[in-house]
């Protein structure tokens, strides 16, 4: 499809391949690592080793085909669409939230249920349609960011309105997500530093007041400040992620070799997937994941920068940001770096949600680098999509 804008009217280029092969690399170490993680409990309770497997599997063809897809159409056809897809988020979650249609699962209510098809969970779709409502509404017709009713006072709309539905699941990890995604778009728009700044402060105290109010969010908050004080308890979790993480040494216990796996670890193939991959690679592992990751980070900040203009350009800040921070927050759990949140490790844990969502975010972000300009003659085009602000700050 194209579609005919003043800054796509050049013919497209090859997509960043670059980028296609960091991502492939980590959907194919997710998919062996969750069939590691999930043979012990698939042929336990489904009497089949490659259930969680082919599972995975078939989302990730999904996930191709979306990202395929997505690479195909102009960016900027998602942006003309991008009222119905905010809509279109909004009814998903609350339509969770109605019992004849979500699933209930460990006590929080994240799934819909969409006839014969499984599960799906809306607010990893949901990160798609915040970014692209705000990638929209921040890149109109002048500096909207710097203004209260133009800037502030919309993206605390997104950040209110999103962030409640999520809550209702509950589900604070993706939520906080959400909200850094948001609050990084702001801030790359050019945003008022004391807004952005009373809106962090106000945000803190908002995320401090929603853990003490929920029982097992401060119980998790105990855990991760001291978690052997309780070891058979509250600091099992994370204990045993530790244990995982620390077993796999330097180069690891062997492939498919992980102990901690057998129901020690709680969630070994979805929150929990980082600890098994130390265990079975190691450091050496790790650190390939998180340079893998920092590849992706890194090649979309170059589509970020060299974005045709400034709807692309934020755009691909609020999809690398999606990306980054989920990993950040992941990992920072798994290894105790800042409490443990419950959100999948983008393309890597076994959730078809997360993986078809993030795959298809992907592929926008393709298509975007598809209308890079040169790097000699970046500079001064970016320099003039983008607010001045933002380029200061960098």
């Amino acid at each position: 499809m194209t579609v005919r804008t003043p800054q796509t009217r050049q013919a497209p280029k090859p997509p960043d391949y670059v980028l296609l092969v960091f991502v492939g690399g980590l959907i194919l170490l997710g998919l062996h690592v969750v069939y590691s993680a999930t043979f012990a409990l698939a042929i336990t309770e489904y009497d089949s080793v490659v259930y969680f497997l082919v599972r995975q599997a078939i989302w990730a063809a999904v996930g191709a085909v979306l990202l395929l897809i997505c690479l195909r159409i102009n960016y900027h056809f998602w942006g003309a669409l991008s009222p119905f897809f905010v809509i279109l988020a909004a009814v998903m979650l609350v339509l969770v939230l109605v019992p004849a249609l979500g699933v209930d699962q460990y006590g929080a209510q994240r799934w819909l249920r969409l006839g014969p098809l499984p599960p799906v969970q809306p607010s990893e779709f949901v990160k798609l349609g915040v970014i692209l409502g705000l990638a929209t509404w921040l890149s109109g017709p002048g500096d909207r960011a710097k203004h209260f009713k133009t800037g502030m006072l919309p993206v605390l709309a997104f950040i209110l309105v999103f962030g409640f539905l999520i809550m209702k699941q509950p589900d604070m990890g993706t939520a906080l997500v959400m909200v850094l995604i948001a609050l990084t778009m702001y801030f790359l728009a050019g945003a008022d530093l004391v807004a952005l700044g009373s809106m962090v402060v106000a945000g803190f105290g908002a995320g401090m007041a929603l853990i003490m109010a929920a029982g097992y969010r401060s119980e998790r908050l105990q855990s991760y400040i001291d978690p052997w004080k309780d070891p058979s308890g509250l600091g099992f979790h994370i204990i045993q992620l530790l244990i995982a993480l620390g077993s796999g040494g330097l180069f690891g216990l062997g492939v498919g070799a992980s102990r901690q796996k057998f129901f020690y670890v709680p969630g070994a193939h979805t929150d929990g997937i980082f600890a098994i991959i130390g265990e079975e690679l190691g450091f050496v592992g790790c650190l390939a994941v998180i340079l893998l990751f920092a590849g992706v980070v890194y090649r979309g900040a170059r589509i970020m920068q060299d974005a045709p203009d400034r709807f692309g350009s934020l755009l691909a800040a609020g999809i690398v940001s999606w990306i980054a921070f989920q990993a950040l927050i992941n990992i920072g759990g798994i290894t105790r770096s800042i409490p443990l949140t419950g959100i999948p490790l983008p393309f890597i844990s076994y959730g078809g949600s997360s993986l078809a969502a993030t795959m298809a975010a992907i592929g926008i972000l393709l298509n975007i680098s598809r209308y890079r300009q040169t790097h000699a003659a970046a500079v001064r085009p970016v320099a003039r999509h983008v607010p001045p602000s933002w380029m200061e700050r960098v």
